[in-house]
């Protein structure tokens, strides 16, 4: 791993920290993608106790938590998907001062290689159509476009987002 960095499953004395650190990264990533209105919506649902709760013991599903030098600056999740052979990339996100470090690229490696394991054969993952970054990225990791939606979430709210895929 780059430097200090260290990838460790989240434990739920790291529900608040995971919860700053996700307002933290969305707020400034997505302030030009949606509303934030749409961020706090989305955050307020994401990242509840409850909701996160259902990750520790799991068997289908895992979210990571990525320090440096003990500090919090990226997580990620994936869970199975109901097709027997594939898993999905459900977060991954780092804090801007971090990126273009490899540690993005540290915790895609992580999943694909707890996917190969598991038997899965392809990684899918949903990035809204305007993450233009985030695109070139999983394009550079081999990811292709598999198709478009459009997703109600409730309170006005619309994802538009691409479904994209990587053969492991």
């Amino acid at each position: 791993m780059p430097g200090e960095a260290h990838l460790g499953a989240l434990t739920e004395a790291d529900f608040p920290v995971l919860a700053a650190l996700a307002r933290t990264i969305w707020h400034a990533h997505y302030a030009t993608i949606v509303s934030g209105a749409q961020i706090d919506y989305m955050l307020a649902d994401r990242y509840t106790p409850e909701n996160l709760r259902h990750y520790l013991p799991a068997e289908d599903r895992w979210m990571y938590l990525l320090r440096l030098s003990a500090t919090p600056v990226g997580y990620c999740s994936w869970a199975r998907t109901a097709t027997a052979d594939e898993m999905k990339l459900e977060q991954l996100y780092l804090r801007h001062e971090h990126k273009g470090k490899g540690l993005g690229g540290l915790m895609l490696r992580h999943i694909e290689t707890h996917a190969r394991k598991l038997g899965c054969g392809a990684l899918s993952l949903q990035v809204n159509k305007q993450n233009v970054d985030a695109i070139a990225v999983y394009r550079k990791s081999g990811f292709t476009v598999r198709e478009e939606i459009v997703l109600d979430i409730g309170k006005g709210f619309v994802m538009d987002d691409f479904i994209m895929q990587k053969v492991l």
